[in-house]
């Protein structure tokens, strides 16, 4: 829960607005949910001011719409007026499951496609609006993110076209690489993690979990998410190690070069519950071998913990690990498109964010410090506390 008496006494920017685009709708009836009942519920000695008018409402979402022609072309609609709002764009570009015609035929929405919609919207407020605000959770294009030979740079080239457009800021979550945000360093950048909803899940669900040195230890599945687990450990108080990834960079196939091996680097984990955590499952390959070797060198649970389940090559892969014993439970966030089938899976917990993204709409439309909504130690310390004495969390 976000402190919000920091906000009783902090004054809103402008009148607050929620597009869900159509990516991300389910989220965005949640999130908004949440904004409902933290305004409802909070004590504001001017809230009933008519120059706060709007502040108090029963829903934030907005009524905007992507038509699209027969051609496949489009175009964006608003109707309502956001004039002097503060707008905040909510989509998921990862969001496979919406098609639209073309010329007769049924096609599935990419993440280009995505991203021109948001555009259009953008395109729509015509400079109406009073400040806008995109929330990506996965950033577009985020792992194209840097240059290492004559290719695009699609994520920073994204970045700098949506600055131009008029957006304010850019609120994300666990970015493949942070640093893409150097490509607009005077623009608003921010991004956030989900290691306390993981967290969350995790100790609901397994209830014989022991959090310490003797039975725990965080793994990165590779180079790339060292900070993450170095992070998670440190808070969770347990050690930490990597595998390497050793690759075949004379061959490419679907755009990357394939994983010849993985190499452990770490303490022994004979006995030990891993928690793998990455930013991104896409076909899984690369994180279920890692879980496989884990097992191999006799580990006792394997934790995925993924803020994005993508799932690109279906779930049989995981139903097979799953069998097989190569993992024990996969967490993923709500912030982008999973698979229906999914969810009725015996291996898949949820990490909900609608509530922590409906705090950090909030204090942004108040202008306060993120400080108030990111996830500090302390917070996972508390919850790790009520876990061993087995109260309520």
């Amino acid at each position: 829960m976000p402190d919000v008496k920091k906000l009783e006494t902090a004054l809103p920017v402008a009148p607050l607005k929620l597009i869900a685009m159509q990516s991300a709708k389910n989220l965005g009836s949640k999130v908004n949910d949440y904004l409902v009942e933290y305004r409802r519920n909070i004590y504001h000695s001017l809230k009933n001011d008519p120059a706060f008018q709007g502040y108090t409402e029963s829903s934030y979402l907005c009524s905007v719409e992507c038509l699209r022609f027969g051609t496949g072309e489009g175009k964006a609609v608003f109707h309502e007026s956001i004039r002097g709002k503060d707008l905040y764009i909510l989509v998921d570009v990862c969001n496979h499951d919406i098609p639209y015609q073309v010329n007769g035929y049924l096609n599935h929405m990419s993440p280009d496609d995505h991203y021109q919609d948001l555009k259009r919207v953008i395109a729509a407020v015509s400079g109406k609006a009073h400040r806008i605000n995109v929330i990506m959770p996965f950033l577009y294009e985020s792992r194209q993110h840097k240059r290492a030979g004559r290719e695009s740079l699609d994520c920073a080239i994204a970045l700098e076209e949506l600055y131009a457009m008029g957006v304010s800021n850019v609120i994300t979550f666990d970015a493949h690489d942070f640093c893409v945000q150097n490509a607009v360093p005077l623009a608003g950048f921010d991004n956030f993690t989900a290691h306390y909803q993981f967290m969350q899940a995790l100790l609901k669900n397994v209830p014989d979990l022991l959090i310490d040195k003797k039975h725990t230890i965080v793994i990165s599945p590779d180079e790339g998410a060292v900070s993450r687990a170095v992070y998670f450990a440190g808070v969770l108080g347990v050690d930490t190690g990597m595998f390497y990834k050793r690759r075949d960079y004379s061959t490419i196939i679907g755009g990357r070069n394939p994983i010849v091996a993985h190499e452990f680097l770490g303490d022994n984990i004979d006995g030990k519950d891993i928690i793998i955590i990455d930013d991104i499952i896409a076909s899984g390959e690369s994180i279920l071998d890692t879980a496989r070797q884990l097992k191999l060198m006799n580990a006792k649970r394997v934790f995925l913990c993924v803020t994005f389940g993508l799932f690109t090559n279906g779930l049989q892969k995981f139903d097979y690990a799953y069998e097989h014993c190569y993992f024990d439970r996969i967490i993923t966030t709500n912030l982008c498109h999973l698979p229906p089938d999914v969810k009725n899976k015996p291996y898949f917990l949820e990490a909900d964010m609608s509530k922590f993204l409906a705090s950090i709409i909030d204090f942004s439309n108040h202008d306060s410090s993120f400080a108030n909504v990111i996830t500090p130690t302390e917070k996972i310390h508390t919850i790790l506390e009520k876990y061993n004495m087995r109260e309520e969390m």
